[in-house]
C-alpha cells in the first residue's frame, strides 16, 4: 500500500456538488493507493503508521494531538509513466480488491481512536485542502 500524506489546515472532498468528507483544523489528508499483493494486514499496518506518524506541529502525531484524518482512495498512486507519455495503471489493484482495503484503513484508524472522514471510492472527487507547510510525505507498507 502507498499513501501520500499531507499535513493540512482543513480539507474536504466533494462528489456531485455534495461534501462527502471534511476535516477542519490541523490534521492529515491521506491519498491511499492499493496494489495487487496488498491485504488486511498491510491496511492495519498503514493505519497504525498514519495514526502515529509524527508530522504535525511540534513533532506530534494525530494520536498525540487528537487530529482528524481525511482518507481518499487514489489508484493513480500506482500509475507508471516511465515509458511514453501515457501512464499505465497495471500496478493498481482492481476496485474489488482495493475498495475493501481502503475501507479497512479507515476502519482500523477509527478503532485506534481517530476521527476519520473519507472520500467515495470510484467517484469523481474534488479534493480541496490547505497544505500546512507545505508538508507532503510518501508512506509505503
Amino acid at each position: 500500500m502507498r499513501a501520500v500524506v499531507q499535513r493540512v489546515d482543513g480539507a474536504s472532498v466533494v462528489v456531485d456538488d455534495e461534501v462527502v468528507g471534511e476535516i477542519a483544523g490541523e490534521g492529515l489528508c491521506v491519498l491511499v493507493g492499493v496494489t495487487h499483493d496488498d491485504n488486511k494486514e498491510k491496511a492495519a499496518q498503514l493505519a497504525r503508521k498514519l495514526w502515529t506518524l509524527r508530522v504535525l506541529s511540534g513533532e506530534r502525531s494525530c494520536s498525540d494531538a487528537g487530529a482528524p484524518l481525511l482518507v481518499v482512495s487514489q489508484f493513480t498512486l500506482y500509475g507508471d509513466a516511465r515509458k511514453g507519455r501515457r501512464p499505465t495503471w497495471n500496478a493498481a489493484a482492481p476496485g474489488g480488491l482495493a475498495e475493501p482495503l481502503v475501507d479497512e484503513v479507515v476502519s482500523q484508524l477509527r478503532s485506534l481512536g481517530a476521527v476519520v472522514a473519507a472520500g467515495r471510492f470510484g467517484a469523481r472527487m474534488r479534493v480541496s485542502l490547505t497544505n500546512d507547510g507545505p508538508f507532503t510525505v510518501l508512506v509505503e507498507v
